[in-house]
């Protein structure tokens, strides 16, 4: 694989590296020395075994970013102030305005308050909507510990009266968890279908997986750790939501399955622009027993 190719694949994402490194560290000028720093690396250690050149690219960030964040950290510095439009490598001030305007010194205020792990895992989940089993790595900690880093997080940044760019409001994510609720229980596949993004991604624990094969032989549709697309998603919620409520789980709308008066699963879901992008199903009391579940009226 040429350097040529690497290089142009590189600069094809770069906007999209730069808008990570943008809201992690709050300031335009140290976001494009992450970015720069990234490239050096990815060029140093080349593709071979990268399947999702994207993803990889947004993790290759994220932790130069982190690493960013955390020696400012131990030197003490103050918070960087929200940064005035300025052409920065030929990028236009009204570009740069544009992506201040996106995130907003309210947020940033709040971010600056984070600890370098909360923020990462935050930002990468919350605006960008990574799985947590890929920001796990990342921090060092399990991908529930990495839930509960961002649950911290959501909650400093609703209390503070802030919310996040590039995502939903509560109130419209739950109006999405809704429709896609109703679809189910109505076997209605196209609706199912058009509450989904097409890149949806739906993962199940092992107690999940194991209680699908169970299920099997009563004409459910099988269940994998790792599945994606929304004609997957679909063929496996379909008329499957009868059992559940509607809920909050670490302060995001999501369904649990209640049975003999208690949570027996927990559905976490991400919405970002009005679609499900992914769907968590936990059965392991464990990992269910993690999450702050507030259960909501039908």
């Amino acid at each position: 694989m040429s350097d040529d190719w690497l290089a142009r694949q590189f600069e094809d994402h770069r906007t999209h590296l730069r808008a990570v490194a943008y809201r992690m560290l709050g300031s335009t000028s140290e976001a494009d020395d992450a970015v720069q720093e990234s490239w050096l690396r990815v060029a140093r250690a080349g593709t071979a075994g990268v399947d999702n050149l994207g993803g990889w690219l947004t993790t290759v960030v994220a932790r130069v970013s982190l690493d960013m964040l955390r020696s400012r950290t131990a030197r003490r510095e103050q918070p960087l102030p929200p940064e005035p439009a300025v052409a920065v490598n030929g990028a236009d001030p009204e570009h740069e305005a544009l992506l201040a305007d996106t995130v907003g010194p309210a947020l940033l205020v709040v971010l600056d308050t984070l600890a370098p792990a909360e923020r990462l895992a935050f930002v990468l989940h919350d605006l960008f909507a990574v799985p947590f089993d890929d920001i796990a790595p990342l921090v060092g900690r399990s991908p529930v510990a990495t839930r509960q880093l961002a649950s911290r997080a959501r909650r400093r940044v609703q209390g503070a009266g802030t919310r996040a760019p590039g995502t939903d409001d509560v109130r419209r994510q739950r109006a999405v968890v809704d429709a896609f609720t109703a679809a189910s229980r109505q076997g209605d596949f196209e609706a199912l279908l058009a509450v989904l993004d097409p890149e949806v991604v739906m993962r199940a624990d092992e107690v999940a997986v194991e209680l699908s094969l169970a299920a099997r032989s009563r004409g459910a549709a099988p269940l994998g750790s790792v599945m994606r697309g929304r004609q997957a998603v679909a063929d496996v919620f379909l008329r499957r939501a009868g059992n559940t409520r509607r809920a909050l789980i670490d302060g995001a709308p999501g369904l649990v399955w209640w049975s003999c008066g208690e949570v027996r699963g927990a559905f976490p879901f991400t919405v970002a622009g009005g679609r499900v992008v992914e769907i968590e199903i936990v059965m392991d009391p464990d990992r269910i027993g993690a999450f702050d579940i507030e259960l909501l009226p039908d």
